[in-house]
């Protein structure tokens, strides 16, 4: 079969599309034709040799993916799934774990499913189990017209919250509306946007993708028991530091949101999400904007674009 993969460690453009075996499926894992792969920023890393996980080269890229069981415990042959793993899955068949393989509502695409695993999940994670978000809350999403940031727009919608999104342009805050966004703000003076949108009172919740220099005044954009959200370092300006003294006056908190070291762990706990996630897809709540989609051969190119900021939605890449 062909896959997408790492002989070296040296960025996306030495990635190679070739032939290798097909995998073997232990007893609790399903195999799976796959139709159309997602594009994440793990991928970026894993091509660069910079990823939490360092797998031995050569290895197969790939963490969302999508198509139709062929066998495995749970599913039906034929059924329509999609699927999560730290790498593997940009290929033409992978063997994923059941706890990890999700039956497909109709309502969804292949294309639109590669973006719910891993991005839908992780806002889930971040909103519900990290940031006990309410209904009525008000949530202020940076890079809020990438991949995550978009599932974190309307997973939060789901929830019941109002959303902000911080946006570096026009076009994206445009991109951002369509996806569900009921306010938006570009990051240049974000702060005093928020402010304004808010009544001076600042948001309950904040989700960062980006860190740098939007920390301190995330912080600031915070109401009296406000959470901040840490969920990666897009910006690359190195990691912020927390000046533990402004927790303690404005009754904040800063919070860690880990969902692969947290979801990986705990059998059925991905399930369990999966559950809470399908009544948000079925009521149109959760409706994941698809960016471009490239050919296999193209899979490089696509972590190049995502890499240069240049992505609205989620990227895709179509395996048949």
């Amino acid at each position: 079969m062909r896959a997408v993969q790492v002989v070296t460690t040296t960025g996306p453009a030495d990635i190679v599309v070739q032939e290798v075996p097909d995998p073997t499926p232990g007893p609790e894992e399903v195999l799976v034709e796959v139709h159309a792969v997602g594009v994440s920023f793990p991928d970026l890393l894993l091509s660069r040799g910079e990823y939490q996980l360092r797998p031995d080269p050569p290895f197969t890229l790939g963490v969302d993916y999508a198509g139709v069981v062929v066998s495995g415990p749970g599913f039906e042959p034929g059924q329509r799934v999609a699927g999560v793993g730290g790498y593997g899955g940009a290929a033409e068949l992978v063997a994923g774990h059941r706890d990890s393989v999700f039956a497909l509502p109709d309502s969804i695409t292949f294309e639109e499913a590669v973006a719910l695993p891993m991005n839908y999940l992780t806002a889930l994670f971040a909103l519900d189990e990290r940031g006990g978000v309410r209904p009525g809350e008000t949530v202020l999403v940076h890079g809020a017209a990438g991949g995550v940031g978009t599932a974190t727009l309307q997973v939060a919608r789901g929830l019941g919250a109002r959303t902000i999104a911080v946006v570096s342009t026009d076009e994206k805050a445009a991109f951002a509306k369509a996806a569900g966004a009921d306010e938006t703000v570009l990051f240049d003076g974000f702060k005093d946007a928020v402010a304004g949108l808010t009544g001076g009172k600042g948001v309950d919740v904040v989700l960062d993708v980006v860190g740098g220099s939007a920390f301190t005044d995330s912080l600031r954009s915070l109401a009296p028991q406000g959470r901040l959200l840490v969920v990666g370092f897009a910006a690359g300006e190195g990691i912020p530091e927390v000046k533990v003294n402004r927790l303690l006056l404005n009754n904040i908190d800063v919070r860690g949101v880990g969902w692969g070291a947290y979801a990986f762990v705990r059998p059925g706990y991905l399930q369990e999400q999966w559950t809470q996630l399908v009544p948000m897809i079925e009521s149109g709540a959760v409706k994941p904007p698809v960016g471009k989609v490239y050919p296999l051969e193209e899979f490089g190119q696509a972590l190049l674009d995502m890499d240069a900021r240049a992505a609205l939605g989620k990227l895709v890449v179509s395996v048949r």
